[in-house]
């Protein structure tokens, strides 16, 4: 079976985790197939260019030309529109959903040093940091990066940053959460919608596929990032928005999971808390809302959650501080 992938490190390893783990379920091998897409090639702001969905066209249209069997997409960059003809047939058990700091020095957050210059790409992240920065009389410097991980890295090891906001989740997929030197608490700074969670997609006619790859599934997973990409949605925001969203279940922090996100095999799991929040990059105004509730029984209850929760935010003022609203 041939799965199509990004060519980046972390793409690569991501996709060998799903080919691995299909083969298992298989038999079958499963070869890898790279596809270059314009996001991995233009150096041009992402905002720009069309958020982080610019990312995940060229494995779409290798899907619908029949060139590949399966994509397999970081959740946070898929655009919140299903195109025709394509299922998203598996999302996996989530990894950790927290950003994190690499900072120079073993630095924690709380302990940069005034003026303080912190890369990162994301407008979301921007405006946590910045608000949080705001908040505990601190003064920080948002610098605008791209790039891939070791490029990002590489900022701060040579000494034009102090530090670089990146994805758990990445990092634990290419092995270098070594090198983090901050864990940044949902409570600073929460998540991209689906962040930590992968997107197995393939062609909808093909059944016996479908079938195969929703053997990945995780429907604990699967609920919470409904509900976060339905309140992205409903915001009507790209996903290069200043958006952040997490859902989680408050039994499962209790017992340790990272992310908040129960294994199917996991404990009897009955409530799920969405929190969501928009702020203006400079973080001088943030929109927090959050909710608590039974876990969703369904796909379609998990999107109205996300939609009374953006209802609520736009109620008070969300949609003034996104910028240009995506349509």
């Amino acid at each position: 079976m041939r799965l199509g992938t990004r060519r980046s490190k972390l793409a690569m390893a991501q996709s060998a985790l799903v080919a691995d783990a299909v083969s298992k379920v298989t038999g079958r091998p499963v070869e890898l197939v790279e596809i270059t897409t314009y996001g991995d090639v233009s150096r041009e702001d992402l905002a720009q260019i069309g958020g982080t969905g610019v990312f995940v066209a060229a494995l779409r249209e290798a899907l619908l030309r029949g060139e590949v069997d399966f994509a397999v997409h970081s959740l946070k960059d898929l655009p919140t529109e299903q195109p025709d003809g394509l299922v998203l047939a598996a999302v996996p058990v989530r990894e950790d959903a927290r950003d994190v700091l690499v900072a120079r020095d073993g630095l924690t957050f709380p302990r940069l040093p005034e003026g303080a210059r912190v890369g990162t790409g994301s407008p979301r992240r921007m405006a946590q940091l910045n608000a949080y920065a705001r908040d505990h009389g601190m003064t920080i410097e948002t610098v605008a990066i791209r790039g891939n991980v070791d490029t990002r890295i590489g900022y701060v090891h040579g000494g034009e940053l102090d530090a670089v906001v990146l994805a758990a989740a990445g990092l634990s997929r290419l092995g270098r959460l070594g090198e983090v030197t901050d864990f940044l608490s949902v409570d600073t700074v929460l998540p991209a919608p689906g962040q930590g969670a992968l997107a197995i997609e393939c062609a909808a006619d093909n059944a016996d596929l479908v079938a195969v790859l929703g053997e990945l599934d995780d429907p604990f997973t699967r609920v919470a990032v409904t509900a976060e990409r339905s309140l992205l949605a409903a915001l009507e925001a790209g996903c290069s928005a200043p958006v952040g969203a997490l859902a989680d279940f408050p039994q499962a922090l209790d017992s340790g999971r990272a992310g908040g996100t129960p294994t199917a095999g996991g404990q009897i799991v009955k409530e799920m808390r969405l929190r969501g929040v928009v702020g203006t990059t400079d973080g001088s105004t943030l929109v927090q809302l959050s909710t608590t509730g039974p876990v969703p029984e369904t796909h379609d209850r998990a999107r109205a959650l996300g939609r009374e929760l953006a209802a609520e935010m736009l109620a008070k003022g969300a949609a003034g501080l996104m910028g240009e609203r995506a349509h």
